[in-house]
């Protein structure tokens, strides 16, 4: 388990925002990220450029225009939301109120927001003039009505949230005849800004620990987009310094207290499991944010986020192996000592529609396997958005829509073949999710892998084999047959699945592979079913070596 820092950021990265985008999924002069002096060429930013693209819209446009599923799933689940509907009628007010239970009307801006943000979507992929005209009215509305929000403490997560959902609305329709972008803004700046500001500076007069991360994450979320909608650097700067350096526990560091090998602990784990979502969806909404903007957060801390999804989502699927340390924090305006000792098993299994944007960025971006998360979106597809979970706030606190918004056909990858020495004309395949050798699979898919580096073990002569068409499938001992299985994230699965390639048994410039953790075996073919097994004679040293070809 590793603690160490993230490295501290200074602020004034706004020159990071201005370039390039990343390209492949990665920037190269960004590759440690927090490090700074990273420089890039200067240049106006993107629009549309928070959570979508001017391309995604596109590319969603086209799968739609070929009927193309998931796709068309998730455009039937929006346009069949009542929040997405040309018509709707906003009702804003003065003065919206969350928290103490008097005149507690913040419902009215909640779900306006997610109507103003479903009809720019349906605008900008459909291209319905009569969403747009909507989501402009709905804006326009608001901007010239709301002065104040207040309550109790939850007033800040209204500020939070809500602010950057609007946000997020406004920038689908920024350059829509009749929406008075400037009114807008100055809404965005002088009723939710100045509340997100103060909360990230004093969240309160209390400790700053004292604070869930979900209440750190929604602000910063708004701060950045409010931000990014203003294209004003000072705020943006102070949204991604907070991410890397914020006392409070939406910074990367506090959000994730504790790293083990294969996941990651999130800080609201022992509280329950509905909250913990809502803090996942939230970190990966300022991340898409940013990276629309050039910058990969996604990966920060050696892709602790992408474990502690894995985490969050194996406890929520049943398992109960998941790691676990316990946490302490200071609570109140004195920092009174508090201590969790066990996972919470509280609104376990809750979905919220946060899954797929988290999936689809490192699988399809990046090409890696979280065999956990992918598994909890799939339960929750196709996505919706706002109106479709609940009535109530819980409902609304992610824009959803991922499987519409998010899935992409994952990049194309090199792929490799596991070629028998001694019988050429055959290859290793996964059958039945069994391996074995057969003759004439050419070009079948069971018979190509991507040759990664070992689950267990990084080293140079370490790799696993990962089925080039089940994703997050790979080859595995399991009483020493070997089987195609999805990887469950545990060690055992990564000792089973990770094999030393070692010169051939049987003839050196060829390839053997040597059992991770069981080094006196190695993977041969007998009766053309594959094994690893003790190598004792030379007709087993032949069975036992392979050319790995592209």
């Amino acid at each position: 388990m590793s603690n160490t820092p993230a490295p501290a950021v200074p602020l004034g990265r706004r020159n990071l925002l201005k370039g390039t985008v990343l390209a492949g999924g990665l920037a190269a002069g960004l590759g440690a990220l927090g490090t700074a002096g990273a420089q890039v060429t200067a240049q106006a930013a993107a629009h549309p450029g928070m959570l979508h693209s001017q391309a995604d819209f596109a590319y969603i446009a086209a799968k739609l225009a070929a009927g193309a599923q998931p796709w068309t799933a998730g455009w039937d689940k929006l346009t069949a939301n009542p929040h997405s509907q040309a018509g709707w009628v906003p009702r804003p007010a003065a003065t919206i109120t969350r928290g103490g239970g008097v005149g507690e009307n913040y419902p009215l801006l909640y779900n306006d927001a997610h109507a103003c943000y479903q009809n720019g979507l349906r605008w900008r992929i459909a291209g319905t003039a009569d969403n747009r005209d909507t989501a402009v009215t709905i804006a326009n509305a608001w901007s010239s009505t709301l002065t104040e929000i207040n309550g109790n403490s939850d007033a800040q997560l209204a500020a939070g949230l809500y602010g950057y959902q609007f946000a997020n609305a406004a920038e689908l329709i920024r350059d829509a005849p009749g929406f008075d972008l400037g009114r807008f803004q100055q809404m965005l700046l002088d009723v939710f800004y100045v509340m997100n500001d103060d909360f990230l500076r004093n969240h309160q007069g209390t400790c700053d620990s004292h604070y869930w991360a979900n209440w750190d994450l929604c602000v910063m979320c708004s701060v950045l987009a409010i931000g990014i909608l203003c294209e004003d650097d000072a705020l943006i700067d102070q949204a991604l310094d907070y991410f890397w350096n914020g006392i409070g526990n939406g910074s990367i560091q506090h959000a994730i207290p504790f790293v083990y090998d294969e996941y990651a602990q999130w800080q609201e784990s022992g509280r329950d499991q509905a909250h913990s979502v809502m803090g996942l969806g939230l970190m990966a909404t300022f991340m898409e944010m940013a990276w629309h903007q050039g910058i990969d957060l996604w990966s920060a801390r050696d892709d602790a986020f992408a474990k502690a999804c894995e985490y969050v989502a194996r406890y929520n699927l049943g398992h109960d192996d998941v790691p676990w340390t316990n946490y302490s924090w200071g609570s109140g305006h004195n920092c009174a000592y508090n201590e969790m000792t066990a996972i919470s098993y509280a609104a376990r299994g809750t979905y919220r529609p946060v899954w797929e944007m988290i999936v689809h960025h490192y699988t399809s971006r990046r090409g890696l396997a979280l065999p956990m998360s992918a598994q909890f979106a799939a339960q929750g597809s196709p996505e919706g958005g706002g109106g479709d979970y609940a009535t109530t706030s819980g409902g609304f606190d992610a824009l959803g829509f991922g499987t519409l918004l998010y899935v992409r056909d994952r990049a194309p990858v090199a792929s490799n073949r596991l070629q028998s020495f001694n019988f050429p004309d055959r290859y290793a395949r996964h059958s039945s999710f069994t391996a074995r050798i057969d003759a004439n699979v050419n070009p079948a898919d069971d018979a190509r892998f991507t040759l990664g580096a070992g689950l267990a073990d990084r080293a140079a002569d370490c790799v696993s084999f990962e089925s080039l068409n089940l994703p997050g499938y790979y080859l595995r001992h399991q009483g020493f047959a070997l089987k195609l299985q999805a990887n469950d994230g545990s060690a055992a699965f990564a000792a089973d699945a990770t094999f030393r390639r070692v010169p051939g048994l049987a003839d050196a410039g060829a390839t053997s592979l040597q059992s991770y953790n069981y080094p006196d075996r190695h993977v041969r073919h007998a009766n053309y079913v594959l094994r690893v097994d003790p190598v004792t004679d030379a007709a087993a040293r032949a069975d036992a070596t392979f050319r790995i070809v592209s």
